[in-house]
């Protein structure tokens, strides 16, 4: 199984190890599925790594964070979605994960983000507390 996994749902994960995304993170790494990544995901998760409250949480710093993204580029599947249409009405700063869900045809995008609500019934959108029930 491939999904795509929103930046907050990582992000969770990371911060949250005993959560809903920390057993969605903690089952990829011991790789039950693979997680499919675009440019655009891993910019927006370094940019996001980077603001000092995530930083201060993690203790991460910049060096950590670059190996983390060269650790996602090389375990993940990279999507190239330059020429991919998508569109997310609510929030089109998140156009990018569901061209990165088309262009991959991933089994699914792991989101908690309502703004994917309406799209739901056109694309394999599930959210996180789902897919643990469904198959962790």
């Amino acid at each position: 199984m491939r999904v795509v996994l929103d930046t907050n749902v990582l992000l969770s994960g990371l911060m949250l190890p005993d959560s809903t995304p920390g057993r969605i993170v903690a089952a990829w790494r011991k790789r039950n599925f693979g997680l499919v990544f675009s440019e655009p995901m891993l910019e927006e998760i370094a940019r996001v790594l980077a603001y000092p409250k995530i930083r201060r949480r993690l203790g991460w710093d910049d060096e950590l964070i670059s190996r983390y993204i060269v650790l996602l580029r090389f375990e993940g599947e990279m999507a190239h979605i330059a020429d991919i249409v998508a569109d997310v009405p609510a929030d089109p700063n998140d156009n990018h994960l569901l061209a990165t869900l088309i262009a991959s045809k991933s089994d699914w995008l792991i989101t908690g983000d309502g703004d994917f609500d309406g799209l739901s019934g056109q694309y394999p959108i599930i959210a996180p507390g789902e897919f643990a029930r469904r198959f962790l």
